[in-house]
């Protein structure tokens, strides 16, 4: 397997298993580097990745610091980390006999590459102030699902927050349905389950190409770890910081790779999706519909529009009730995020006791998956319909959708 770029491995110079393990894949180019070289040869020959072993901790941190700044992304992979490690380094625990799933680790990190260079090329030379690429962390936006029941858990949930989002669940099957209905950055298996149920939950995710590659994180039994075909299955034990710790870099180039693929949406859309919350833009819509406006009366069809008021919500819960909608709505709808925290969801061709249906659905999904930043932990948004009538234009129609007169309990 060649890459676009060499990939560099670095170590002490004590030891060749990294690269011998990494020839026996025919993973190659490879270039090996001594830590008192490795700065100059990263800058020299742009590698695709980099693999570090931890054997000097000071130097990796340079390292890192320097690999951060290149475009495309390039992943560096830390070998059997023993401390914590730079916020951009990926680490990979088993090193020795363990050749084909470090191989599998760093295919995965190198389709993050290859996504980001397609978007930046596509992008062009703008792409530093566009908004399909936010500077702020990937982090920022991700969400995890934390299933466990053990004594550990409230402490991991607790860690996990004050990082990323966290979704709870107390069973397997609450963390199929979290599975099914939302994008995750990341799953942390916790304790008070038994080896078997572990096993098989971890061999479900490996099947369904939905999941393979997201990170999954073992925090207890690690005989699930064995011939699945999962590159970013990681154990992690310690404390529940120390757990957090090791888990975030793969979260973080989870998340990165989900908006890499939002931007890359939305340039296929010719910049009408907004690539945070997978939507219309505002613009987009309104152009939308207004359109959709004049073809119902022209036809004499139905149109129906429901306003979901999300304005005591976090804006994290915002976006995630977005992008949850984004893929829950039918083909023929369309939706827009509002600036006043609200999202409007037109329904074409469909009458206002159709749309009171499936807008009881959306919310009652929306009430069941999104993390509330209320005390009470319930997210309730506030449910608001409208169907054209008669004279109507899109003005009136999004009055009305703003009008407490016409809301109804959801």
């Amino acid at each position: 397997m060649s890459q676009q770029g060499p990939i560099i491995v670095v170590s002490g110079g004590e030891s060749a298993l990294p690269t011998a393990a990494l020839r026996e894949t025919q993973i190659f180019p490879l270039v090996d580097a001594t830590w008192s070289d490795a700065a100059e040869t990263v800058a020299r020959l742009q590698p695709a990745a980099v693999m570090a072993t931890h054997d000097n901790p000071a130097a990796l941190t340079a390292l890192a610091r320097q690999i951060e700044a290149h475009q495309p992304y390039a992943p560096l992979i830390v070998l059997d980390p023993a401390e914590p490690l730079p916020h951009n380094a990926l680490p990979f625990t088993g090193l020795s006999g363990n050749a084909a799933r470090l191989a599998a680790r760093l295919k995965a990190a190198l389709r993050v590459r290859a996504l980001h260079a397609t978007v930046l090329c596509r992008l062009g030379p703008t792409h530093a102030s566009s908004a399909h690429l936010p500077p702020t962390d990937p982090l920022q936006d991700a969400t995890v699902l934390l299933i466990g029941r053990g004594a550990s858990y409230p402490a991991l949930s607790v860690a996990f927050g004050e990082r990323a989002g966290v979704v709870g669940a107390l069973s397997i099957e609450a963390a199929a349905k979290h599975l099914n209905s939302r994008d995750l950055d990341g799953v942390v298996i916790g304790d008070g389950f038994s080896s078997r149920v572990v096993e098989a939950f971890v061999q479900v995710l490996s099947e369904d190409s939905r999941f393979r590659h997201l990170p999954v994180i073992l925090t207890g039994d690690t005989t699930a770890m064995q011939n699945h075909d999962l590159p970013n299955l990681e154990p992690a034990s310690g404390t529940a910081a120390e757990i957090v710790t090791r888990a975030v870099p793969l979260i973080r180039q989870n998340a990165f790779a989900l908006r890499l693929h939002r931007a890359m949406q939305s340039l296929d859309a010719g910049g009408l999706l907004d690539p945070r919350t997978g939507l219309l833009t505002q613009d987009a819509f309104a152009r939308d519909f207004a359109n959709a406006v004049i073809a119902a009366q022209t036809r004499g069809a139905a149109l129906s529009a429901v306003r979901l008021g999300l304005s005591s919500s976090a804006p994290r819960a915002r976006l995630d009730a977005a992008r949850i909608l984004s893929r829950l709505m039918r083909r023929m709808d369309f939706a827009t995020l509002h600036n006043d925290a609200s999202i409007v969801i037109a329904f074409p061709e469909t009458d206002q006791r159709t749309t009171r249906t499936i807008a009881r659905r959306l919310a009652s999904v929306l009430k069941q998956t999104i993390i509330s930043s209320r005390k009470d932990g319930r997210f309730d948004p506030e449910v608001t319909f409208a169907t054209l009538q008669p004279g109507d234009n899109m003005e009136t129609i999004i009055k009305r959708l703003r009008s407490s007169d016409h809301r109804a309990a959801s």
